[in-house]
């Protein structure tokens, strides 16, 4: 058997968060970000109707979901694509901007897609070092070439959990060569309420050279569904739209996510939830010595330089005990840390148990 020749990358592959833990049928799961409530009470609604017609093709333009995106965030539906997460519309981004010796900046911690969907396409990706775990404007700027075509930021960062201002957002879009796509990853914004914050929707629906990115994994607990959008300039979204795939946003997410934006009663809970137990585990852990970012997202990133036991340790203890956190090391090759998803009140209770059982 002869295997026809394919191309080879050097990348390291995307590692989700672990899920399973060997001998036990039931585990706590705070390692990939998750909704803490899961889903909208609307959107299983919808999801539960016997008549939603699965051996039709769905909506190949997403035109209602569009109509419903534009109406709650007051943008222009023309300007919006959406996709299977915003996974896809980071990968279409870089096939359209980028050529093979191009260069991409990122910050050295952030989500891993932004190096691995460029790296698929031939560009070199520059790695920019953050300042205490925070993406460094100064450091971006001086990274940038004559080469560079994109400059990718999430705001809160992933997996970090620290994000910039809304004066160095302004401050590193202003600086940057105005031939340069700055992509902003909104992933966690809804649950930003910061006062010095502003998304980059917010600040940039009219620029031309940002291109926002927007996901219903997060806040809206659709992450099996896969749906994200997009929001740029009509040109970029034009030409987006060519080299979609045909109906690549299924019908029951793209129904579900319609609801999810209805339900503003659902979605004040998650962020009242999720601001209280933040600040309640942040809280806990300091008792240990156990320091973590500030909240701004749906997670905290714990770092355990001045902890008496180590990242691994508790990592493995807790592990033991059904219940897994995201280990840093892999991918994103951060020593001595962990990022926790804030989960259920149930879970968040469980965690620190266990917690103040292994240490104290």
């Amino acid at each position: 058997m002869i295997t026809p020749n394919f191309k080879k990358f050097n990348i390291e592959a995307y590692k989700p968060g672990k899920s399973k833990v060997k001998r036990l049928k039931t585990v706590i799961k705070l390692s990939a970000n998750e909704s803490a409530l899961g889903m909208s009470p609307k959107a299983k609604k919808i999801i539960s109707n016997k008549n939603l017609f699965l051996d039709k093709y769905p909506d190949g333009k997403s035109q209602n979901l569009r109509k419903a995106i534009s109406k709650v965030y007051k943008c222009n539906s023309e300007k919006i694509i959406c996709g299977a997460g915003s996974d896809e519309v980071i990968q279409m981004i870089c096939q359209l901007f980028l050529n093979p010796k191009d260069e991409v900046v990122v910050p050295e911690y952030s989500f891993l897609m932004y190096r691995i969907y460029s790296k698929i396409v031939g560009a070199k990706v520059v790695f920019a070092k953050e300042n205490n775990f925070k993406v460094s404007v100064k450091e971006i700027l001086k990274k940038i070439t004559k080469k560079t075509k994109i400059v990718f930021i999430a705001n809160p960062n992933n997996p970090t959990g620290t994000y910039l201002t809304k004066k160095e957002v302004l401050d590193l879009r202003k600086k940057l060569n105005k031939k340069i796509l700055l992509v902003i990853d909104d992933a966690y914004a809804e649950y930003m309420k910061n006062k010095d914050y502003l998304s980059g929707l917010d600040l940039f629906k009219s620029k031309d050279n940002v291109f926002v990115l927007r996901t219903f994994s997060k806040m809206f607990g659709l992450a099996s569904l896969r749906v994200g959008w997009g929001y740029g300039s009509k040109k970029i979204v034009d030409a987006l739209n060519v080299i979609k795939p045909p109906f690549n946003v299924n019908g029951i997410a793209q129904l579900a996510a319609i609801e999810s934006l209805k339900d503003k009663t659902f979605i004040n809970k998650s962020v009242k939830h999720n601001l209280f137990y933040s600040r309640k585990i942040k809280k806990f852990l300091e008792k240990d010595n156990i320091y973590s970012n500030s909240v701004s997202a749906n997670f905290l990133l714990l770092n355990f330089e001045k902890c008496r036991y180590s990242a691994k340790f508790l990592y493995e203890k807790l592990k033991n005990k059904g219940i897994i956190l995201r280990s840093t090391e892999e991918g994103y090759h951060i020593k001595n840390k962990l990022r926790l998803t804030i989960g259920s009140k149930s879970e968040n209770l469980a965690f620190m148990n266990a917690v103040k059982n292994i240490l104290n």
